[in-house]
C-alpha cells in the first residue's frame, strides 16, 4: 500500500495521537469450534482443548481483514505509529498462547494485550485510550459505550454459516466481488444511534415516519447531537486527511434508513463537524445487506441487531448498543 502522505490538513487536521484499537481474540479469530466447547462443557474443558491445540493456527474471524488493514497504515507512517491494536480477552495468561502463536503465524505486529481469566475487561479500554473497541461479548461492548468509547458487539454468524469473509487470511472474494480500490479499509456506518445521538430515531419510535421527516425538516439547520461513534470518525477523518485525501487508503460509507428530506440534517451535520464521508446511502428503509456488500465494507456498525445479522452474512458487521448509565 503505497500512499502519499501531506501535511495540509483541513477541518479536523492532523490526527496527533496514534489510534488504539481494542480486540478481543473471538472477534480477531475464528473461535466459533471453542466456544462451543465452553457453553456446552465449561471452562475447564476449554482450558484443556486451547493448551492441547496451541500450537494449531486458529484461523481469521470477522474482525481480521479489518485490523490487518488498519495495522498496515503504519507502513505509510514515515517513523511515527497511526494504529495500535490491543488484544482484550478474557482468556487467562494459560489458555492464551494459541492466540499469540496465531498473531505471530500471520504477520500481525500486535504486541500489547490484557487477559483477565473471565474478570471485566471494561476498566482496562480508558486505561489505554481506547479509540474503538470490537468483541463478541456484549456487557463489554455495553460497558465501553456507557463510558463514552465506541465499541461493536461483532456479529460471528457469518463465520458460523460458513461464507468464507473471515478465511483465507482475512479475503473476502468468495463472498463480495472485490471493488475498485479494494486495496483501501471500507468502513460503514449507520447514522442515528451509531454516528449520531438516537433523539430523532426516539421519535421516529415513538409517533411515527411523518412525525420523524416533519422533525428533521423543521430542524434542517441543527446539527444532530453526537453519537458513540462520532469521535471516531473524527478521528479517522483527521487520518484521511493527514495521509491525503488523493488515494487515501480509507474509504468511509454512511449507510442509513433515512431519505429525503431527512438527509438534510444529516450532510449539514457532517459539514458542521468539519467531516466528511466518502460515500452515503440514503435507503429509505431499503435493506441494507447488498449495499454493504457492493461497497466492500470490511466492518459495519449499526444500532439494530436486524441490519447487523442480515449484513453479517455478507460483511462484517457489529451491533452498537444503546448507552446505559455508566457502569464505572
Amino acid at each position: 500500500m503505497t500512499v502519499k502522505r501531506t501535511d495540509k490538513t483541513a477541518g479536523t487536521g492532523r490526527a496527533e495521537k496514534k489510534m488504539v484499537i481494542g480486540v478481543s481474540s473471538r472477534a480477531l479469530f475464528d473461535l466459533t469450534v471453542e466456544n462451543e466447547i465452553f457453553e456446552a462443557q465449561g471452562l475447564e474443558a476449554y482450558c484443556r482443548y486451547q493448551v492441547e491445540h496451541e500450537q494449531e493456527v486458529l484461523k481469521p474471524g470477522p474482525g481480521f481483514r479489518l485490523i490487518r488493514s488498519l495495522l498496515r497504515l503504519n507502513d505509510c507512517a514515515e517513523g511515527r505509529e497511526l494504529i495500535e491494536v490491543i488484544i482484550m480477552s478474557h482468556n487467562s495468561p494459560d489458555t492464551s498462547l494459541r492466540v499469540f502463536h496465531s498473531i505471530t503465524h500471520y504477520g500481525l505486529p500486535i504486541t500489547r494485550s490484557v487477559l483477565v481469566s473471565g474478570a471485566s475487561l471494561a476498566p482496562y479500554l480508558s486505561a489505554f485510550g481506547t479509540d474503538l473497541f470490537l468483541s463478541a461479548c456484549e456487557e463489554d461492548v455495553q460497558c465501553a459505550i456507557d463510558n463514552g468509547i465506541a465499541a461493536g458487539i461483532i456479529c460471528t454468524e457469518g463465520v458460523q454459516e460458513g461464507t468464507g469473509y473471515g478465511h483465507g487470511e482475512g479475503r473476502v472474494t468468495d463472498v463480495i466481488p472485490m471493488p475498485v480500490g479494494a486495496g483501501q479499509i471500507r468502513i460503514a456506518f449507520d447514522g442515528d444511534a451509531v454516528l449520531f445521538a438516537d433523539a430523532s430515531e426516539a421519535i421516529f419510535r415513538r409517533e411515527g415516519l411523518e412525525a420523524f421527516e416533519e422533525n428533521e425538516r423543521v430542524h434542517a439547520m441543527e446539527p444532530l447531537g453526537e453519537g458513540p461513534f462520532a469521535k471516531f470518525l473524527k478521528k479517522l477523518s483527521a487520518l484521511q486527511q493527514e495521509l491525503g485525501r488523493e488515494n487515501c487508503p480509507i474509504r468511509t460509507a454512511l449507510v442509513t434508513s433515512r431519505s429525503a428530506p431527512a438527509h438534510e440534517r444529516v450532510i449539514r451535520t457532517l459539514r458542521a463537524w468539519n467531516v466528511w464521508v466518502d460515500e452515503a446511502f440514503f435507503l429509505g428503509g431499503m435493506e441494507k445487506k447488498e449495499f454493504l456488500k457492493a461497497f466492500g465494507a470490511q466492518i459495519f456498525f449499526d444500532d439494530q441487531s436486524v441490519h447487523t445479522s442480515n449484513a453479517s452474512l455478507a460483511v462484517p458487521a457489529a451491533r452498537v448498543p444503546y448507552r446505559r448509565i455508566s457502569a464505572l
